[in-house]
């Protein structure tokens, strides 16, 4: 149930209205991939509230800058933890979870005060976005409107130039943070895959791979549609740790049809 408005006397009795929360997509990085909805919806907000670690800049309000008025109020909501903490230890777990709480209260107070608030999600806001935590927390309290963006692995395989899937292909998306075991049975019963969260895991990525005889058809895919955007073979990247937005492609139509569409991949950077 959504909560019931409060009444004010300078109102003249009359209930005061709530503001309306958007969960905003700003797609992959590229600021011109920006959908002209989202584009409407921030220019309009009364507010306009962002994630980011601590001490860094957000990359999604670097996005969407030139569409801010000037002056226009803006929350930052920063990450009491990020990598420092395993992700499946209690005190991450408490940490992040107490984090939600607090930033979804944050937002319904100025939406319990009649104000807009459009919350920055790269890619996609439901698409493994910290919107979906706000989302799940405010949805029956609170008007809310999902504004969709270009993901971040549609715009991978349109910077590589490879189409992914087709006609009955099954394309898979997983979690670099799987186990090896898990990584190697889902990418042994698909025809295209893609792996997210690359990071510390490009290793048992890699292996995985290779057990399920994916690995010369997979692509690596840095910063796609950004400044610094890399594209390469699997096989010629190292093992360093990826920056934070970097995925993993296995094309599946276009590999097994045209092969000769990856042979011909150049390195760009």
């Amino acid at each position: 149930m959504r909560s019931t408005p409060e009444f004010s006397a300078s109102s003249g009795g009359q209930p005061l209205a709530f503001g309306r929360l958007y969960g905003v997509g700003t797609g992959p990085g590229d600021p011109e991939l920006l959908t002209l909805k989202a584009a409407r919806v921030l220019a309009e907000a009364d507010v306009v509230a962002w994630f980011a670690k601590a001490g860094n800049q957000s990359n999604a309000r670097r996005v969407i800058s030139e569409h801010l008025r000037p002056g226009q109020p803006e929350l930052a909501l920063y990450y009491p933890v990020t990598t420092e903490l395993h992700r499946h230890s209690s005190g991450y777990r408490e940490a992040i979870a107490e984090f939600y709480e607090q930033s979804a209260e944050r937002l319904a107070l100025e939406l319990s005060a009649g104000r807009s608030v459009a919350v920055l999600s790269e890619g996609d806001p439901l698409f493994f976005g910290s919107w979906m935590h706000l989302h799940v927390r405010l949805r029956e309290r609170f008007e809310v409107e999902v504004i969709p963006g270009v993901t971040g692995m549609a715009g991978g395989w349109s910077s590589a130039g490879v189409p992914i899937c087709q006609g009955d292909d099954v394309l898979t998306i997983l979690p670099g943070t799987l186990g090896e075991a898990a990584l190697v049975d889902r990418l042994s019963r698909c025809e295209a895959a893609v792996i997210m969260k690359v990071g510390r895991n490009l290793p048992r990525i890699r292996v995985a791979l290779e057990q399920a005889g994916l690995l010369e058809r997979a692509l690596y895919v840095e910063r796609a549609t950004m400044q610094g955007e890399q594209i390469m073979r699997l096989v010629e990247r190292d093992d360093r740790p990826a920056p934070y937005f970097s995925i993993v492609l296995v094309p599946g139509w276009a590999a097994c049809t045209h092969p000769v569409a990856l042979d011909a991949l150049a390195v760009r950077s």
